[in-house]
């Protein structure tokens, strides 16, 4: 018995599959069922509705999905196509792996001219503003003619994105209405007489302003956007004319452009702008200019700038990796668990830490919210960098003989490299200024550790590591040698 199954153009995805899976349960085959939707001509023979479904039919999820955007093409055949698809797969469940199956290949090749179809009405569709008497929801209307049946699957995007005011989506197909907050579908119709929109020539203004004849190629924006749009779209009235004038446009342009300096000259004013990063200022106007700092994104969600604290004139200064949540609710360095850590430690190598001037290579907390906790995050490089500017001026205020630079970004900030912590810690470096730099681990990372054993393996380092530090500061403030346990003098990189 053959089967004569006539679909909506409304509700089609569903009701294909309501039909699909009562054709399947019943077990009858392609070759008896003559597919159509309500705009199809009769056959020439009665034919028997669809059956009822009879019970669950499984499919793998790759095909419910590929169905849901063919459904909506406009060929005649994606029904039939599709039904003999699934019932392919009632005895090949792996059918939807095969990239070489003709059958799925044509139905790719559907489910992506809908996605594009869908893609060029989301950016076409140009509503026009039918004016309000009252003060009720603004109220819209466009009109688009779609390549394929795609007003029903795209209409709730522009539910979503105008969801303030009422709009009707007019097509030869199917209209979509949003009034009230509620999505309906219409019977299409033809273009109706639209009012005229004075928003018009503003967007038309800014499509000029926007148009770019230096990148012009024409193919490609053609490609992009059909001709068959542009009798609905204000802007492509200017297209013409904006690509007769584009080759002139961009010989003004290239006569208006500014000489660019040679190629020495450009790396002697990079030089100069780099040593012109220095600070001059007083500790005072340091601290209030950190404070102040927006030179990166960070200063956006941080509570305040955490400057360094010390005497102006220490000779060790001790470079953090950047405040933690007590820090930054605080404005103080050090302050919390990690603060706690390093207090207790250098209590044990009877380092008093006021004598020291203590900051961070990063002046904001770095985090990422999750309920009421903010979770500390790891700055990146382009942070740390923009960050230095603070660290140098502060190294050229205080001036210090030592630096004891604890954890990864600390390194970074000061050596351009923060990899391998643990293989060059607890040896004596000099910086380019002449600076002694120490490396060690931060006082967080030995939170973090779980094994007692590595604990206290990392907390014996950095003890030998911050007491070499506090006696080479020393040492060097009194102009006399100091023994280095072994730690070996070099430059750092």
């Amino acid at each position: 018995m053959s089967h004569r199954i006539i679909l909506p153009k409304i509700g089609t995805a569903q009701a294909w599959r309501d039909a699909a899976r009562g054709l399947l349960g019943a077990g009858v085959p392609p070759a008896d069922i003559s597919w159509g939707d309500e705009d199809a001509p009769a056959g020439l023979f009665d034919a028997a509705p669809a059956p009822s479904s009879s019970g669950p039919i499984t499919v793998p999820r790759s095909f419910l999905s590929l169905a849901q955007s063919v459904v909506w093409h406009s060929d005649p055949a994606r029904f039939a196509l599709l039904y003999r698809v699934l019932w392919r797969l009632q005895d090949t469940p792996h059918l939807m792996t095969d990239r070489a199956d003709m059958d799925l290949a044509a139905l790719r090749r559907m489910e992506k001219n809908v996605h594009r179809c869908q893609h060029k009405m989301k950016a076409f569709v140009r509503f026009r503003d039918l004016g309000s008497a009252s003060d009720a929801r603004r109220s819209f209307v466009a009109w688009f003619e779609p390549t394929h049946h795609t007003v029903e699957p795209t209409a709730p995007f522009f539910a979503r994105r105008f969801g303030d005011m009422d709009w009707r989506i007019l097509t030869p197909d199917v209209s979509a209405s949003f009034i009230g907050g509620e999505l309906t579908f219409h019977e299409g119709q033809e273009k109706p007489p639209l009012p005229e929109d004075a928003s018009e020539e503003l967007w038309t203004t800014y499509f000029r302003n926007i148009f770019n004849p230096a990148r012009l190629k024409v193919k490609a924006m053609q490609s992009e956007m059909p001709k068959k749009y542009w009798k609905n779209m204000p802007e492509a009235a200017a297209i013409p004319e904006l690509i007769a004038s584009a080759p002139a446009r961009v010989r003004a342009m290239n006569e208006a452009a500014p000489t660019l300096p040679p190629l020495r000259a450009a790396k002697v004013e990079k030089q100069l702008a780099a040593f012109g990063s220095r600070w001059s200022g007083s500790r005072d106007e340091l601290s209030a200019q950190i404070s102040a700092c927006t030179r990166c994104p960070l200063h956006c969600m941080a509570t305040q700038a955490v400057p360094g604290e010390g005497p102006s004139q220490a000779a060790l200064m001790i470079v953090g990796e950047q405040p933690g949540d007590q820090e930054d609710l605080q404005g103080r360095p050090f302050v919390g668990p990690a603060g706690q850590l390093f207090d207790r430690l250098a209590g044990e190598v009877d380092f008093d830490r006021p004598t020291a001037f203590v900051t961070n290579a990063v002046k904001h907390f770095k985090f990422k919210p999750q309920g009421r906790r903010r979770l500390h995050q790891r700055p990146n490089t382009s942070e740390i960098e923009q960050c230095k500017w603070w660290l140098d001026a502060e190294r050229a205020t205080v001036q210090p003989k030592v630096i004891l630079a604890m954890g990864a970004t600390a390194a970074t900030a000061l050596t351009g490299d923060g990899r391998g912590i643990g293989t060059r810690r607890g040896r004596v470096s000099t910086l380019e200024d002449g600076t002694a730099l120490i490396l060690t681990y931060h006082p967080s990372y030995m939170l973090r550790l779980r094994d007692a054993e590595q604990r206290a393996q990392a907390e014996e380092a950095f003890r030998q590591d911050l007491a070499l530090a506090h006696r080479l500061s020393r040492s060097i403030s009194a102009e006399r040698p100091v023994e280095e346990d072994g730690g070996s003098m070099r430059r750092a990189h």
